[in-house]
């Protein structure tokens, strides 16, 4: 049993503000559209050498089944290894996003801070 590739997806209440985080702010690039030609209910973006994949909710029900909302807690959180903490956190803040915790250096060596993304999602930004 070989995994090949791991690609996080995130339920998005407005896609364009989670394509304008991930896309605009963070330098994400669309590999992947769904539908071709039409309004996207998923949309995926690389970064760097990681990928994330970005759906629509209440663009139909999931295919499991399962709820999307209301999430409720600390479910997960993303690690975004950027190369200037500070800067990316000073480009976010200047852009409205949340600064949950402002940049600082860690006991094991990295630099890190909290930023929320449009759905609340926690990210972290390390270096």
């Amino acid at each position: 049993m070989g995994v090949r590739r791991l690609l996080p997806m995130l339920s998005a209440q407005s896609l364009e503000k989670a394509l304008d985080f991930y896309g605009t702010l963070l330098g994400g690039v669309e590999t992947y559209r769904f539908p071709e030609g039409g309004p996207a209910v998923f949309v995926a973006l690389r970064l760097g050498e990681s990928e994330i994949g970005l759906g629509a909710l209440g663009a139909g029900p999931a295919l499991h089944g399962q709820p999307l909302r209301p999430a409720s807690g600390h479910r997960m959180e993303l690690c975004v290894y950027v190369d200037d903490v500070d800067a990316t956190v000073e480009r976010l803040r200047a852009a409205g996003v949340p600064v949950l915790l402002e940049p600082a250096d860690q006991p094991w060596g990295e630099r890190i801070a909290y930023v929320a993304d449009p759905d609340g999602n926690l990210v972290m930004l390390t270096r």
